[in-house]
């Protein structure tokens, strides 16, 4: 004589914690939303060596701004302005996304 086990019981349980879970998971994805928001509005500044080429960002990594010291324009070297600027979108870039990572990296954490 096999028992059956006695799902009813467990399904009331399971749907209780399921929506707890989609609760939580509701909450969660409004702090992520409100946290990615406040990323959005801050602006992130990358800077060349010596400061000479400056790329300011908004936190949805668009270009807002990008200043060229007079003294990083050398018409007989354009690869090193190009390399100035480069290193300035980079380190602007690079900016947005620790910013990112410390504000929502807490949301990832093992999902990955």
């Amino acid at each position: 004589m096999s028992r059956k086990p006695n799902f009813g019981a467990m399904g009331g349980m399971g749907g209780m914690n399921m929506q707890q879970m989609m609760k939580q998971a509701k909450k969660m994805q409004e702090q992520m939303m409100q946290e990615q928001q406040n990323i959005t509005m801050q602006e992130f500044v990358g800077k060349s060596a010596d400061d000479l080429v400056v790329a300011t960002f908004s936190g949805d990594r668009k270009l807002k701004d990008l200043t060229i010291n007079k003294e990083a324009i050398d018409p007989d070297d354009p690869d090193m302005l190009q390399d100035l600027i480069i290193d300035a979108v980079n380190k602007g870039l690079a900016e947005i996304d620790q910013a990112t990572q410390a504000s929502l990296g807490k949301y990832t954490k093992g999902m990955i």
